[in-house]
């Protein structure tokens, strides 16, 4: 399992609707819409999961 950084669901990584590479690590998304929103603010989501 992994953690949606934009919304914080938990989804299997196998079913994640998109994913982003950022800063050598890859961001798993529950839908397209939360990786879109990523992808407008990576910083404001990536400092998130630490």
């Amino acid at each position: 399992m992994v953690k949606d950084p934009v919304c914080n669901m938990e989804i299997e990584k196998e079913k994640a609707s998109g994913t982003c590479d950022y800063k050598g690590k890859t961001y798993y998304f529950c839908s397209e819409s939360c990786k879109t929103n990523f992808e407008k603010d990576p910083l404001a989501y990536a400092a998130v999961d630490k």
